[in-house]
């Protein structure tokens, strides 16, 4: 089954929409989300799924041992590929960086710890080498919850992902994101989709019209629940009850 990058501008809903997919995949089989979102702190809680004791990059011994790394990778003569994994499934990630709940499971690529410490290209690095090499069985899922913005483009972590989902919010700067992260997704070579987010009858038929005319499809749409705006501000689980129709549409259509 897919690795799925989700997409789309700050406060556009990518937790959210990671969340209530991951709540009723895992009715049907394994999820795994990795967080590559290095300012992210609430999505375990919304997940409800305590983070691991260590980031990958604590595992692989912290940012600067990595980024020793990758200079010394990038000096060798004829080094086109840097490389921290060989190829591994859900079953065997160690439990130092993944944390499962049931079928769900949590890891972060890396934090923001320190002021002045530097970039955050080691974690888009290790994000896209990790995703290349993970085999996903049958029955199995990845969502990769992404940093605002088109960024994880650039890294390369649409590398070793199946398809991108843009999350569009009512907003002006959702849809041309979208327009930018459609674009880099088909130059990747990569399938693409709209969820469409936080919408009301009147906000979404502008927002189709908007999408039609740049010839952006719609996998989905979710609607605007104040109930979950409220637990979410909460900090509390969220649950996908309330969208679990538009939640089954969507996934068909990615499955498919």
């Amino acid at each position: 089954m897919p690795k799925i990058i989700i997409s789309g501008r700050g406060g556009s809903g990518k937790s959210t929409l990671v969340t209530l997919l991951t709540k009723r995949l895992k009715e049907q089989g394994k999820v795994l989300v990795v967080d590559s979102d290095e300012s992210n702190l609430g999505l375990g809680g919304m997940l409800g799924i305590e983070p691991a004791k260590k980031t990958l990059m604590d595992y692989l011994g912290g940012k600067p041992l990595v980024m020793g790394k990758l200079r010394a990778m990038l000096q060798k003569e004829n080094s086109e590929q840097i490389e921290f994994f060989a190829d591994s499934d859900l079953d065997s990630l160690s439990s130092e960086f993944v944390h499962w709940n049931g079928s769900g499971g949590l890891m972060q690529i890396g934090k923001i710890e320190h002021t002045m410490e530097g970039c955050a290209c080691p974690m888009g690095a290790i994000a896209h080498d990790f995703l290349k090499h993970l085999v996903v069985g049958e029955g199995e899922w990845v969502l990769i919850d992404t940093e605002a913005g088109v960024e994880h483009f650039g890294r390369g972590i649409v590398e070793g992902a199946d398809a991108v989902l843009v999350v569009v919010d009512p907003s002006n700067d959702a849809v041309l994101l979208a327009e930018k992260a459609v674009k880099l997704t088909e130059e990747a070579g990569k399938n693409f989709g709209v969820v469409l987010n936080k919408v009301d009858d009147k906000t979404m038929h502008i927002l189709e019209e908007m999408l039609e005319a740049k010839d952006l499809k719609i996998k989905g749409v979710l609607p605007y629940l104040p109930g979950m705006a409220q637990t979410n501000l909460r900090g509390e689980p969220l649950e996908a009850n309330s969208a679990n129709d538009e939640l089954d549409k969507l996934i068909t259509k990615i499955a498919s």
